[in-house]
């Protein structure tokens, strides 16, 4: 039996030179982690608002719902990115406030 090999999560070479550029990748990482949950809530929410519709279309369809399922993430994406409902900025800021 092969025993178990761990690896350090943070190699000599990951290893960052100074404390400022450690803050600002640790600044990025959250806000980058905000964001693709911000992405993920409202993918979530725009799927839970199409499985509400009660009206079938003429055009409703499995393909169609393929191409919806694709639209509603890059839609979820944009709308992350652009911080429309402001859920990556909260969340940002909890996070930096708590020092996690």
């Amino acid at each position: 039996m092969n025993p178990i090999q761990f690896q350090n999560p943070r190699s000599v070479d990951q290893v960052p030179q100074n404390a400022h550029s450690s803050d600002r990748n640790t600044k990025t990482q959250v806000e980058a982690m905000a964001a693709d949950f911000e992405a993920i809530f409202v993918r979530q929410m725009l799927k839970t608002m199409r499985s509400a519709s009660l009206s079938e279309g003429l055009f409703d369809g499995q393909g169609t719902d393929q191409f919806q399922d694709m639209q509603d993430s890059m839609l979820a994406e944009n709308m992350a990115e652009k911080g429309v409902f402001g859920v990556a900025e909260l969340l940002s800021r909890h996070v930096e406030s708590k020092n996690v």
